[in-house]
């Protein structure tokens, strides 16, 4: 849905709203205009010698009433505009939100969370604005000035003079034309500058640890202090226009207003026109400032409100690159065995040689532990994300149960896999909440379960709330080796066909990976196991085990047939075990 498209579906939903607000604003401004004619009137008397005490009370209530009237119906009508702007906030927020999850994780890994937030905060805020200020101030000062334009005409004022008022008037359409563009492209400017200075606020928040660690404060205020910096040279190009534009928009009802005082006093002192109608003649031209004003702030507003649309359209055209196909097919991985078929893939789409993965065949039976190993980047995480489909394998190459993984549902798919990953992310709630992140429903004492098997259990328990413990942004509350142990008991309290380990016990000692291994072992019997680590003692359990070097099958097998061979699982696993007793003796 486009940006347009939703500004049309708010207005169908909320036009009541919006003719009720206009209408009081006509009844507002309707009656405000009568207030210059009545004190010319009440001159006019006054000057005559035509005005008695209660005369001076009855115009002064009616001036009184003049001015109650106009500011409870003109109240009244901002605040209906007003509710359904920040209605417009609250719904389009959602939408937006909702667009995010539906993208694919390329989208993700191209756009930094700042920049994301900032379509959030700042582009939805200026739409709103220039749809709740905007046409407030546009009905109210349309209103105003057609009604205070037509109240001249019918007075007693001469139409020549009306006229000569209201010429320097006519120039805004052509300021209009002229300013528009320029604010509009210096405001998209402004919005992406905010964007980028969110990215870098959220990252640099995000590793302030690591700052204050290395003592870098200075050099990262430094950094930050730069990105700030440019949004203020964008910003004051930006207030630079558009404060001209604004000034000269009162500017011209100034010059009408001079020509009233300069034009309109002489007619008075020979006689041309009373007093009375001098007086309501300026008024009347000063009344017409008020609208000119707002106008010219609804302009700035609506451009940079077309600016933040452009980036909403931009944003609401991207497509997910992971898309279901028509007929595609609940899966059951309870059932199915996982095979992998001539795999080659590549992120950007290029050729073989740029690939990550290149000519896996692979076949994992059902209920069978699957274990992968090999050097930092040889493709290990890649390929759990073509099973999950996070991101699409070539047509052919990834199956289950015999179904290629693209004819089948997203929803069905990624409910049958539970995927643990080396950084488990947590959320800012609390620990028995992350656990049950899946199963939302689940009893106190499965999630204790769960925490048991992942050795996590003595740990929670260990705080004053234990499983109600909130835990601070991405979990700080708890260590690494905790928060790993607490991700793998959100993966395995999913109890799913499937289970995918991506090295999720990297943080932890030795040992208690051996328990958590074996629990796996035992909780595991009869389901699929995937297992991705870089110790080979996570593996030794396994059906198979595979090694990845550069992104190919370099060697297959058991355990024990793979310590027997020659080749890069040996050597890993004698590297490790040399650290393991190095470690053991002291060296």
């Amino acid at each position: 849905m486009d940006a347009q498209r939703i500004l049309a579906n708010f207005f169908r939903k909320t036009w009541p709203f919006y003719v009720m607000s206009i209408a009081l604003h006509t009844v507002a401004n309707i009656i405000q205009v009568n207030f210059p004619k009545v004190l010319g009137e009440f001159t006019d008397e006054l000057e005559a010698g035509l005005l008695s005490m209660d005369g001076v009370v009855r115009y002064g209530w009616t001036l009184l009433a003049i001015g109650v009237g106009f500011a409870l119906i003109g109240g009244v009508a901002q605040y209906l505009v007003m509710y359904t702007g920040r209605y417009f906030e609250f719904m389009n927020r959602s939408r937006l939100y909702a667009h995010f999850t539906g993208l694919s994780e390329r989208f993700y890994s191209r756009n930094g969370v700042g920049k994301l937030l900032s379509y959030f905060m700042n582009d939805v805020t200026a739409v709103r604005e220039s749809i709740s200020m905007g046409v407030n101030q546009t009905a109210g000062a349309s209103i105003l000035l057609i009604s205070t334009i037509v109240m001249l005409l019918l007075s007693d004022v001469p139409i020549y003079l009306v006229a000569a008022c209201i010429f320097p008037l006519l120039l805004i359409p052509f300021i209009v034309v002229y300013f528009g563009p320029i604010i509009r492209k210096r405001s998209l400017q402004v919005q992406e500058a905010l964007g980028t200075m969110t990215e870098s606020a959220e990252e640099q928040f995000g590793g302030v640890r690591v700052t204050k660690k290395f003592a870098m404060e200075e050099t990262m205020n430094g950094r930050f202090g730069k990105t700030v910096e440019r949004i203020r040279e964008k910003q004051l190009r930006l207030v630079r226009v558009s404060s001209f534009f604004q000034a000269l928009v009162p500017f011209l009802g100034s010059t009408a207003l001079i020509i009233a005082l300069s034009f309109g006093g002489y007619l008075a002192i020979v006689g041309r026109i009373s007093l009375g109608s001098f007086v309501a003649l300026t008024l009347y031209i000063r009344m017409l400032m008020n609208p000119l004003q707002q106008i010219g702030n609804v302009i700035n507003v609506i451009q940079r409100a077309r600016a933040s649309l452009d980036r909403l359209n931009d944003l609401l055209g991207k497509q997910p690159d992971i898309k279901e196909r028509e007929d595609a097919l609940a899966a059951d991985l309870a059932e199915a065995d996982i095979e992998l078929r001539g795999l080659t893939f590549s992120y950007e789409g290029g050729e073989s040689e740029r690939a990550v993965l290149k000519n896996i065949d692979l076949r994992v039976a059902r209920g069978a532990t699957l274990g992968i190993v090999g050097r930092t980047g040889s493709g290990k995480t890649t390929l759990t994300k073509l099973l999950l489909r996070t991101y699409d394998p070539p047509d052919g190459t990834v199956f289950y149960g015999g179904a290629d993984v693209r004819d089948l549902t997203l929803e069905s798919l990624r409910q049958g896999i539970a995927y643990v990953p080396q950084d488990g992310f947590l959320f800012s709630s609390t620990i028995r909440e992350n656990i049950a992140f899946h199963k939302r429903d689940s009893e106190l004492a499965q999630v204790e379960h769960a925490a048991k098997q992942a050795r996590v259990y003595h740990n929670i328990i260990e705080f004053p709330d234990q499983f109600e413990t909130r835990l601070g942004e991405r979990g700080v509350t708890l260590s690494g080796g905790q928060r790993q142990r607490t991700s793998l008991a959100r993966g395995l309290i999913k109890e799913a066909p499937v289970l995918i380990l991506d090295d999720s016990v990297s943080a932890v000692d030795a040992v208690t990976e051996t328990e958590i291994m074996e629990t796996i072992r035992e909780v595991r019997q009869g389901k699929t196991t995937i297992i991705i680590a870089h110790r080979i003692s996570a593996l030794k359990h396994a059906d198979l085990i595979v090694v990845l070097d550069e992104g190919e099958i370099v060697q297959r097998g058991t355990h024990e047939s793979l310590l027997a061979e020659e080749g890069l699982y040996r050597t890993l696993h004698d590297i490790q075990e040399e650290g393991t007793q190095q470690h053991g003796t002291g060296n």
